[in-house]
């Protein structure tokens, strides 16, 4: 509505109501004009009207929705459904980053080939072992061999072996290495990378340095050791999921980095012709959350995995297992399943599978002796990030967005499955009875979420 429109309107409406609505209209107005000038996340998160009203203003301008368009190509952006279709515009790049329509892995893809353009010799990316199919598959698929680097075990932790990263850079020649491939965001008792360590070491030897930071970016842990690993040494770009750490639906990712030329060089790899989909989704969302919500949820985020490292604790307790020592991996956590796999070997696999029926999502049950092919390579004790690590496990991590209710709800029905498993395997008596009742008591905290109580009841 501009001004000559407005000038109209007075005709047919008292003046006064007029200028009330512009002055209105302005307000919303005014949020846009801030957002344009100041290209960053608004401090305050804006409500839907306004919204609406930008996305409108952009999908007008989108030449699929001109009045009196004539489209007869290939692909006119026509829809046969109007839920399907939606708003329909795009915003894709930006300085220092790149907002790709596919997931991580073959976003890294992405990185991978890039650099094959700046190293055209080299074949090998050397990777510390993370026991993630689509992170090794990133690499398969873009040509390269992967060069896995076993980790260390350090306590209870999986730590990166740097000396066996230098060796095999002196083994296969620096000119050969298109690049160290390190993680950030991994399920415990994996550890992020030394990435500040694996920085100055690729800095020392001109070698690129992608990273994974699939789910970092809601840790600030993780952030910072990426900020250090680019003031010390090299880091080219890193790469992390949408939907991970923006509550956004799943198929999209960005890649960042510290050289704006280079992640330009990598947009201008992708083919394009894609979904906005991924781009607006996360616009939407971060100016519904504004920085303030946004930085709220992080706050709330790490409340919660300080709260399910205690409660994981005491149940881990309860039934003579342990919480294990992870202190640098700031999202994920592990629960040892060595006495259950001594008591009944089948039971840490049929844990798994109960939590799974119970409606407990995200939980990872790892048994030891897993053998898995990935791309011609072979892993042994596929899912523990070890050939050897000493026991099962089972994994829980404390993501963005993740509540109180859902800690205690998870905790009860973990609860109930092991003294189910124990119950199959004759152990019911064993010495842990008297953690076990104080376990229920503490159980009795949780009865606030009486909803999600009373469906645990039915499906137990």
């Amino acid at each position: 509505m501009n001004s000559e429109n407005l000038g109209l309107c007075e005709k047919r409406v008292s003046p006064s109501y007029v200028r009330q609505g512009a002055q209105a209209r302005r307000g919303h107005e005014q949020l846009v004009r801030h957002l344009l000038e100041q290209g960053k996340c608004p401090e305050e998160g804006w409500n839907e009207s306004t919204i609406e009203l930008f996305l409108s203003e952009l999908a007008i301008m989108d030449s699929n929705n001109f009045l009196g368009n004539c489209g007869v190509g290939e692909r006119e952006g026509r829809v046969a459904s109007s839920l399907v279709g939606g708003q329909t515009c795009c915003v894709r790049s930006l300085a220092g980053c790149f907002v790709v329509p596919m997931a991580t892995g073959m976003s890294l893809t992405l990185c991978f080939l890039t650099l094959r353009h700046r190293r055209p010799k080299a074949r090998y990316i050397i990777w510390p072992r993370i026991d993630q199919k689509s992170c090794f598959k990133s690499m398969v698929t873009a040509g390269f061999d992967p060069v896995v680097v076993e980790n260390v075990l350090e306590g209870d932790e999986l730590r990166t072996d740097l000396e066996a990263v230098e060796r095999k850079i002196e083994e296969l020649g620096a000119e050969n290495v298109l690049c160290v491939h390190s993680t950030t965001s991994c399920f415990a008792p994996r550890v992020p990378d030394r990435v500040e360590e694996l920085a100055t070491i690729c800095a020392k030897h001109d070698i690129p340095h992608i990273v994974n930071n699939a789910y970092g970016v809601q840790s600030s842990k993780c952030m910072h050791l990426i900020q250090q690993g680019a003031r010390v040494g090299r880091i080219d770009a890193f790469v992390q999921s949408l939907d991970k750490n923006f509550m956004v639906p799943v198929g999209g990712a960005i890649i960042a980095g510290f050289n704006e030329s280079f992640i330009q060089e990598i947009s201008r790899m992708y083919p394009g012709r894609a979904s906005a989909s991924p781009s607006l989704d996360v616009l939407i969302t971060l100016l519904t959350l504004g920085a303030s919500g946004y930085r709220k949820l992080l706050k709330e985020r790490k409340e919660m995995y300080t709260y399910l490292a205690e409660e994981l604790k005491k149940l881990a307790e309860a039934h003579g297992e342990r919480l294990l020592h992870t202190p640098h991996n700031p999202i994920s956590l592990a629960m040892s399943l060595g006495s259950f796999q001594a008591r009944y070997p089948e039971a840490v696999t049929q844990l798994g599978s109960m939590l799974f029926t119970r409606q407990v999502s995200g939980a990872r049950v790892v048994p030891l002796g897993n053998e898995q092919v990935v791309g011609g390579h072979t892993f042994k004790g596929f899912m523990s990030h070890s050939e050897m690590y000493p026991c099962p496990y089972l994994n829980a991590a404390s993501a963005i967005g993740i509540t109180r209710a859902d800690v205690t709800l998870c905790i009860r029905r973990l609860d109930k499955c092991l003294r189910s498993l124990k119950k199959e395997a004759g152990v019911a008596g064993h010495k842990c009875d008297g953690a076990d009742r104080g376990m229920e008591n503490h159980r009795g905290a949780g009865q606030d979420v009486q909803e999600a109580g009373s469906a645990d009841e039915g499906m137990a």
